[in-house]
């Protein structure tokens, strides 16, 4: 099956692709991978390779869906930057996010498919409720945004409420992207920001996590006070 043409004015068709990105993948970024969760259907490319790829490939919907369905990690990878939201109903996009293969694949889907898509906040509503951990971390990702641009839109306590109850207990997925919520809602609602750090102080989630040098970890209560430092 061809695919787009990509510098030179040539076509690839998959097969070409992928064993282009077999030359490029490196034992070193399988293992890096691995480590992060990621299937064992993957060549360990550099993402940045991966981005150079898409620009060559340009916006090419069918083959980003064809891409997709091989669950392969590079693949799904380059067909987050070649779909087309708009193309997408949202049934489909639901099926989508709900047969991520890991957290990389989710957060490129997250960051440049579902933010672009006319039934985001539908299907917000829905995976706020959904017990599939990709589609729960879609959820709160997207809720995690609105608290930064359309908090009227939301009940931050009855978040708070939520969060509080349900953190401790979420799956290591949506763990992830629910934290991001609360830190969220202490960034950018003072009101609210004491409240915010109790539960991050009470729950302690990634209070050990390492950070590099000049970073800001993910554990609330540090998060939250660094930023409100950079805002002053």
């Amino acid at each position: 099956m061809p695919l787009s043409p990509y510098s030179g004015g040539s076509c690839m068709t998959i097969d070409e692709l992928f064993r282009r990105l077999q030359t490029m993948g490196n034992e070193v970024r399988r293992r890096h991978n691995t480590k992060a969760g990621a299937p064992a259907n993957q060549f360990g490319v550099k993402l940045g390779d991966l981005r150079t790829i898409a620009k060559e490939l340009k916006t090419n919907h069918p083959l980003g869906l064809e891409l997709w369905q091989t669950g392969n990690l590079e693949a799904q990878l380059v067909a987050t930057l070649i779909m087309k939201p708009q193309a997408l109903s949202a049934r489909e996009l639901d099926q989508l996010t709900r047969s991520t293969t890991c957290t990389q694949v989710a957060d490129w889907l997250n960051a440049y498919v579902v933010p672009q898509h006319p039934e985001q906040e539908p299907l917000r509503k829905q995976w706020m409720q959904a017990k599939d951990r990709w589609a729960a971390r879609a959820g709160w990702n997207l809720t995690a945004s609105r608290v930064k641009t359309d908090p009227a839109t939301l009940d931050l306590p009855a978040l708070l409420d939520r969060i509080d109850q349900e953190l401790p207990g979420a799956l290591p997925e949506v763990q992830w992207t629910m934290n991001n919520t609360l830190a969220a809602i202490g960034i950018h609602h003072p009101k609210l920001r004491e409240r915010v750090v109790a539960i991050g102080e009470r729950i302690g989630l990634y209070q050990d996590w390492p950070t590099s040098k000049g970073c800001t970890p993910p554990y609330v209560p540090v998060w939250v006070a660094e930023m409100v430092k950079r805002q002053g």
